[in-house]
Parts: structure tokens; sequence; C-alpha cells
């Protein structure tokens, strides 16, 4: 933790006074793996080995299952209870088309790639299985990766392990739970790798972030900093060896994280408005209408803020961001809208969001250091149901990604005449998982770290999407 709390109070609720909590809390040395600490234990380990590629991923995850028809693959010449509700729109790719909520992203179809062979292979809502790869540990990718590059980024002190969810985003926000994010705890408690490896959560509702504000005065700060700058100068004076001297740099960096960095990089006033007018997605739809259905309660139109906070955070070094959006059930049985009318309005929301962080990402030269992943739980099923609506289908998945240096502007696989199945090879949450951590790790230099463990052959042993690489 690192906590820095100004009260009137000598103790906290927990009975630990202000300097004993200022001790603990990373801004010291006195014990316990603080955050100058880890600062210090990383950047040794950084200069030991290259197994962190310079790049990051923002995975996006449209939870409740994205009909891959409306989405990627129309089928305009299947019967009409199959084909694409929204009809279809042509891309830059020739005999390539989108569905017809999707202009955007058509229009630059060059810089994307499209698996229309993906399978979840499940037709039940989990998050855990194609969050995870279905990797044996049920550890989500974020985790492993984490495992692998630490918990903090080792200049920074960014999380790189983070999830954005709508709070995050908009103050005082509070969506209700349903049971599409019923399986978002393996973010905080992903499987074998424990608590160490949990996604921060910038809403306010991890108890990490609660641990990064800082909540008193700069001249109070500056006194509790002073003595600690004291205290350690005593200790490098008496230390022969010299051991504490290069930690100075490194409390020195911490102090720097928790003041400026970290708190800067969440904070999207301090984006330049045209920026923040480009993402805005709040016009889409109203939030009151589809949270009224409640299929679609935790569905918001804060996605476009969601994906501008992710390229925030990979830009100060977060390496995975997890973007969680909402509202993906299309039934039609009343609990979400008769004929999915909800959907063209979602799926604009999403073609805008992810048009505006690609070219966002162009405009910035971050094209080839971030990979963006989009994909869901499931897919639909390919005929519609009595009240127009889609049920679950795991038989194909809504699988999209862009940038990354991997190789853009194609369409991997093909489904069946009905979009009921791959009719070329089958790809599954083991092939994403291989694409992301090649992507992201040299697997190389991961199968002999031996301090790895198990965590090396699960990441290592996976086979990417080929023609991707």
């Amino acid at each position: 933790m690192f906590t820095i709390f100004g009260n009137n109070s000598d103790r906290t609720c927990q009975g630990v006074n202000r300097r004993e909590f200022l001790r603990i809390g990373g801004l010291g040395l006195l014990g316990g793996l603080t955050l100058p600490m880890l600062l210090h234990a990383k950047a040794q380990a950084a200069a030991n080995g290259r197994v962190v590629k310079d790049k990051s991923v923002v995975f996006l995850f449209l939870s409740g299952g994205p009909s891959h028809i409306e989405f990627f693959d129309p089928k305009m010449d299947a019967p009409a209870e199959i084909r694409s509700i929204t009809g279809e729109t042509q891309t830059t790719l020739p005999g390539i088309t989108f569905g017809g909520s999707f202009p955007q992203l058509a229009r630059i179809a060059d810089k994307l790639t499209i698996v229309r062979s993906y399978a979840s292979g499940r037709g039940d809502h989990t998050y855990l299985l194609p969050a995870s790869g279905d990797n044996p540990m049920k550890a989500t990718m974020g985790a492993l990766y984490a495992r692998v590059a630490g918990t903090n980024h080792p200049e920074t002190g960014m999380p790189n392990n983070i999830l954005i969810v709508p709070e995050a985003v908009e103050r005082g926000l509070r969506l209700q739970g349903n049971f599409e994010t019923g399986a978002l705890p393996t973010l905080t408690a992903p499987g074998e790798l424990g608590v160490s490896y949990r996604a921060f959560d910038p809403s306010g509702s991890s108890e990490i972030q609660r641990n990064m504000e800082l909540r008193i005065p700069p001249d109070r700060l500056e006194d509790r900093r002073y003595l600690l700058d004291t205290f350690d100068t005593m200790r490098t004076d008496i230390d022969n060896r010299g051991v504490l001297a290069g930690a100075d740099r490194f409390q020195q960096q911490a102090f720097d994280v928790i003041s400026r960095g970290v708190a800067q990089a969440f904070d999207l006033s301090r984006e330049d408005p045209r920026v923040i007018a480009r993402y805005d997605t709040s016009g889409f739809f109203r939030n009151e209408y589809v949270q009224s259905y409640y299929d679609m309660r935790r569905a918001s139109n804060l996605l476009g803020k969601q994906m501008l906070m992710a390229r925030r955070l990979c830009e100060a070094g977060c390496g995975f961001v997890t973007v969680s959006d909402c509202g993906w059930d299309m039934h039609a049985n009343n609990n979400s809208p008769r004929d999915m009318a909800a959907l063209p309005l979602m799926a604009g929301q999403v073609d805008h969001a992810i048009a505006a962080f690609l070219e966002d990402l162009e405009a910035r030269g971050l094209s080839d250091k971030i990979l963006l992943v989009v994909t869901g739980e499931m897919g639909r099923t390919p005929r519609r149901n009595n009240n127009g609506g889609r049920d679950h289908w795991g038989n194909l998945t809504t699988l999209l990604l862009a940038g990354g240096g991997l190789r853009m502007g194609q369409v991997i696989g093909r489904s069946d005449r009905t979009a009921s199945s791959p009719a070329t090879e089958r790809y599954g949450p083991p092939h994403l998982m291989a694409t992301i951590m090649h992507t992201l790790l040299d697997i190389g230099e991961v199968r002999v770290q031996r301090e790895l463990g198990r965590v090396a052959n699960v990441i290592s042993e996976g086979t990417p999407i080929p023609g991707l690489l």
C-alpha cells in the first residue's frame, strides 16, 4: 500500500498512526516490500534480461456476447431470419463487408484483422474463458503478463494489469451488477497466481485505488518527506557498503509516481478537449433507455472515454488494460429490447470508440506499440428467435485485432453459409492468448526463466493465430 492520510487524529481506524502508515505505505524503507524497493528490484530485473517487449495490449471485452453476424460477418445472402438486421457496409478491403453499424471501421479496415473462424467454444456467460485463453491455471492473461513483467512498471510505477469499467471515467456513477460480470472477480483473485497479480481498478472500488489517494496538504506532505529524507540520509551515511546510497533515487521515483505520474494518467481533464470530443460517445444513446432492461443495466455510453483512458494508461507504462463494456445480451425477451433494437445504438458506440482510439494511436505514433483486441464471451445464434433476438452461441465469436505491429488489412478464416460454424480452421481462446503473449513477451526468454515455474509453460505452449505475427 502507499496511501498517505492527513487527518486530525493520531491513528487511523485500524490503529496505525500517521507516521507508521507512511512508513509501511511505500515511501519508506523500514521493512516489507515498499514501492521504492519494488522499483529497485524491477530495475535490476530489467537489466538482467529482455523478456518484456515495449508493447501493450488493450483488451476490449464486450460482456454478454456480441453478435458475430451484426458485427463483421453479415451474411446478406443467407435467409432473412439469419442475415444481419443492420445490413452491411462495404469496407476498404475488396469483397469484404461489415455489419451496417460499423461505417467508421469499414473505412479503416486496412488497419484491422477480423477472424471469422474464431469460437470461444462455450455458449454460457463466462468472462474467464476468453480472458484467460482457457489456460489450466485459470488466470487472466493480464495476470499472467503481470507475473512476468511485474505488478508495476519498473520506471513509472504504473500497475501492469488494469481494469477500466464505466465508473472509472465518471465520478459518482454506480451501475447495478448483473450476471454477465459475475466472473470479473477473476481479475482481482486470478486463480493460482494469487492477489499479487490482481487487476488495478481505477474506478475507486478497489483497495489498491483507495491506497493511492493523497489526502494531506502539500506542506504536510513535504514535512513528512523531509523526515524520510533525513532518516534515509542517516542510514546512507552509516552504511559503509553504500547499499542505501543507490536507493535514494528509487525513493524519489516512488514519491514522483504517487504525487504525479500515476495520478495524472487517470485524469482525463489533462487531455486536449478536442481529443476528448473525438472519443466522446455519450450521444449514441441514453443510458436511461438501455439500462431500463434487465440484461443491459450495466451498459453505458461512456465507452469512448474508457478507451481514451486506456490509451493514457498504456502511454504511462501499463502493459495490459482490460476495458469492460456490458449489456451485450440480445435475447429480445423484454430483458433486452424486442428485435434487438438497442444493438445498432450500442454497435455504433463501439464503431466510434474503436475508430477514435486507432486514429489517435496513429497520430501519436503508437499503432505498432499497442495491440487492440475486441471480443466477447460468445457469439449469437444464426437464426433469430421468435422475438427477433439472438440467443447464446459458442461456435463462432466476434474477434477483431488492430495494431501491435501485427499484420493488418485481412480477414482470417471464414464461416459456413449460415454463420453457424467455422468453414476453415477453427481458432479459440488458446490461440488468442498465444497471439497476445507473443506480442507482449519474448517467448524464448520466458521459457528459460526458472523463477516463473508453471507460468512459463502456460504462456509458451500455445500456437498463435497464423498470419498475424
